[in-house]
């Protein structure tokens, strides 16, 4: 069989949220072949299908638009939940 997954993540360092980073990674098989990177601001192919879909995806500008804003909607948005928990 095949498996496939999607995971992303949110990494920070302080409790200034500016250096926030979010990453969606798209896995087949255990290897990461696409990721977005919100520092990089652009998908990353690391295979071939992950080039191919890199292309494609970057110059959908609605999609990229999405993945960028999820920083701030995603990413901030629950790191200051659990700041607050935590204060």
């Amino acid at each position: 069989g095949y498996f496939y997954s999607r995971w992303n993540k949110c990494i920070h360092s302080s409790r200034d949220l500016s250096d926030i980073v979010y990453i969606d990674n798209y896995i087949f098989n255990k290897d990461v072949f696409i990721q977005f990177n919100s520092t990089v601001g652009d998908f990353v192919g690391y295979t071939e299908l992950g080039v191919f879909n890199a292309r494609k995806w970057n110059s959908d500008s609605g999609q990229l638009q999405s993945e960028r804003a999820q920083v701030e909607r995603y990413c901030k948005h629950n790191a200051e939940i659990r700041l607050a928990a935590i204060a």
